[in-house]
């Protein structure tokens, strides 16, 4: 998988290249790649954003702007999925995660100041991906969310493969939340780990598991309102309007 990240401040992405499963994602063969949108704005300035049409606060990231941005990266070939984060966009959860890391190319375009020219949303971008109903201070967040959430499922990413199979929301949980996990020591201050846990029994054991995790969902959905909670997937914000 090649993936792609556009952004004012591509160093900020330094820390997420330091994590294992990353750097292992990496090793597999796979790409990630980072993009300022400045190397794409005419000089001297490098100048990315101006006030909106109509008056209002903040300042829009302009459309020729992140279009060169684009045009430089892919020229007039094939383009990849290009994903605009916003908090106005499907939410994240592991159904849309595992249907963006099955693309072999994903673009994540980051917002700043007070989100993107309209013309980007509606002519540049193939989906719009939001990590939560509130607003950042820029899209750099949101991506390395994504980022992880995609690279972890990434074959070789993590040192165990089941590791991912059994996270929350996951296909193998039924799109239920994640069991509870417990280690040594047995027993501390009198709290006791379940003894079905320490029986050696396999099939008993995933039968407990499946059953918290249905509790936890029981939980969620009286906490919540929602059926269940939805198998997870997804990505998110920036600035008022766009990550």
């Amino acid at each position: 998988m090649r993936l792609d990240i556009f952004s004012l401040f591509p160093e900020a992405f330094d820390w997420l290249q330091t994590q294992r499963p990353v750097q292992n994602a990496l090793r597999e063969g796979n790409e990630l790649r980072l993009f300022n949108y400045r190397d794409s704005a005419p000089p001297p300035s490098r100048k990315v954003d101006d006030s909106p049409y109509g008056g209002g606060a903040g300042m829009v990231l302009r459309v020729d702007i992140i279009d060169k941005a684009l045009q430089d990266a892919y020229g007039e070939g094939k383009r990849p999925r290009i994903v605009l984060l916003t908090p106005t966009g499907r939410l994240l959860d592991d159904e849309l995660a595992d249907e963006l890391v099955a693309e072999p190319h994903v673009a994540m375009l980051c917002g700043r100041y007070e989100g993107f020219d309209e013309r980007i949303h509606e002519h540049l971008a193939d989906d719009e991906v939001s990590i939560g109903r509130y607003v950042l201070a820029g899209g750099e967040l949101p991506a390395m969310v994504v980022a992880d959430v995609l690279m972890r499922k990434l074959p070789g990413a993590l040192g165990n493969a089941s590791s991912a199979a059994e996270d929350s929301y996951g296909q193998v949980l039924e799109g239920m939340p994640e069991y509870p996990h417990y280690t040594r020591p047995p027993v501390h201050r009198g709290w006791k780990v379940p003894e079905v846990l320490l029986s050696g029994d396999h099939e008993k054991i995933r039968e407990w598991r499946l059953e918290r995790s249905r509790e936890r969902a029981r939980a969620y959905a009286e906490a919540t309102g929602e059926a269940h909670p939805k198998p997870a997937g997804g990505a998110q914000n920036s600035a008022s309007r766009t990550e």
